[in-house]
């Protein structure tokens, strides 16, 4: 009687995950869906958008091991709207797309600068799109950035989107731009949007690259000084006003904007050698404190004083070097002082007299000098930010960290 009972209850547990499995299996079957990994968007023909999708094929993963890159499929569709574009991209592939594993969506610069706030409210309006997702805009179309997109440390394209980004922490030289700050930033009243500036590295042949002008803080994406195969890359910002791009910044502004925005750990720059003329001097600087912005109106024009401290440690080094020196190291404190104040003076001017665009949102540092809402927005934060003037103070303290020394 026992064991019949222990076969019931065997057989009835059996039926239960049976079905419950089943019922999963047969709606969530990989074999039923495609899953997104990036999506670009460009501008189409008779008011059109061409919208291109980027798969991963799973069956191209060696079967040996990751160490070789899982190939992508690049597929692309003419549509009214994004909602339409998946539509029929449905119906092409015979399969349900997803997007809840997107990493990367991709704008063109033509697209962009006709303004893509529209395109944004639709994203964030579907329940599967992650606001983590980085947005791109690309000086070539979209299409082309995500085909050039090529991991080569990474075997999986995802995890490239996921970690180029990372960057941005010791350098400067780009931001995580992600579609939920692009969408909060585009309906704030204080602040505007942004975007990381891609684009497709030229591989100028090796007779031209003496004819670079640029220095490397002068580089952004198209145009860096870089040599190897045809491959994308991502220096720099892409400036909105609201929802339309307006302008982009090099390497440098952005490690400016970076800098005032207390989003960077630490970053290496070139300042002139006290020393030596005509030459430079390689400093790493991390942030002593976090960057001190106040805002005051002065004949209703605002007046924005940015305050930062930096610790700096010499990675240059010569045979007659001498950074045990303290009054050397005073020289070259001064040198990063007066380097720091010139490009964030020069970063915040362009953006807030040429571009009109708050992209360190310092609009939210002047709600203190309104009693209510209705004050703040009658007054207009974004018509009045292009009449601000800035004062930037900037004190370093340099050390010598050297190993090799006068011992």
């Amino acid at each position: 009687m026992k064991h019949l009972l222990k076969v019931v209850c065997f057989v009835i547990i059996f039926v239960i995950l049976t079905v419950s499995f089943s019922n999963s299996y047969t709606r969530v079957n990989l074999d039923n869906i495609a899953v997104v990994v990036a999506m670009g968007i460009d501008k189409g023909e008779n008011n059109k958008l061409k919208v291109c999708f980027q798969f991963t094929n799973p069956s191209s993963i060696s079967e040996s091991g990751s160490s070789e890159t899982a190939s992508t499929i690049l597929k692309s569709v003419d549509a009214s709207s994004i909602s339409s574009a998946i539509n029929s991209m449905n119906s092409y592939l015979g399969k349900e797309l997803t997007l809840a594993h997107c990493k990367l969506v991709v704008f063109s610069e033509e697209l962009a600068k006709e303004g893509i706030s529209d395109i944004i409210y639709t994203l964030m309006n579907d329940a599967q799109t992650r606001p983590s997702c980085n947005i791109v805009i690309s000086k070539c179309t979209a299409e082309h950035y995500i085909n050039n997109s090529k991991p080569f440390l990474e075997p999986l394209i995802s995890k490239y989107y996921e970690l180029f980004i990372s960057s941005n922490q010791f350098t400067g030289y780009t931001s995580n731009a992600t579609l939920g700050k692009f969408f909060d930033n585009m309906i704030c009243q204080s602040c505007d949007p942004y975007a990381i500036l891609g684009g497709i590295n030229l591989q100028l042949p090796d007779s031209s690259q003496d004819a670079l002008t640029n220095k490397e803080t002068s580089d952004k994406s198209n145009s860096a000084s870089l040599s190897g195969n045809t491959v994308s890359e991502n220096v720099g910002l892409a400036v909105f006003r609201e929802g339309a791009l307006v302008g982009e910044l090099n390497a440098i502004e952005t490690l400016a904007f970076m800098c005032i925005g207390n989003e960077v750990k630490g970053f290496l720059i070139s300042v002139p050698n006290p020393q030596v003329e005509n030459q430079n001097v390689d400093v790493y600087l991390t942030p002593k404190a976090n960057t001190k912005i106040d805002v005051s109106l002065v004949n209703g024009s605002p007046y924005i004083t940015v305050d930062c401290k930096y610790c700096g440690q010499i990675y240059s080094m010569t045979n007659d070097s001498n950074y045990l020196d303290s009054e050397i190291l005073s020289r070259i404190s001064e040198s990063c002082n007066r380097y720091l104040e010139y490009i964030f003076t020069e970063y915040l001017y362009k953006t807030a007299k040429e571009y009109k665009s708050d992209i360190n949102a310092i609009g939210k540092n002047s709600l203190k000098l309104f009693s209510t809402i209705d004050e703040y927005e009658t007054y207009g934060w974004r018509e009045h930010y292009q009449d601000s003037f800035f004062d930037v103070s900037a004190q370093v303290n340099v050390r010598s960290s050297s190993l090799l020394s006068d011992s």
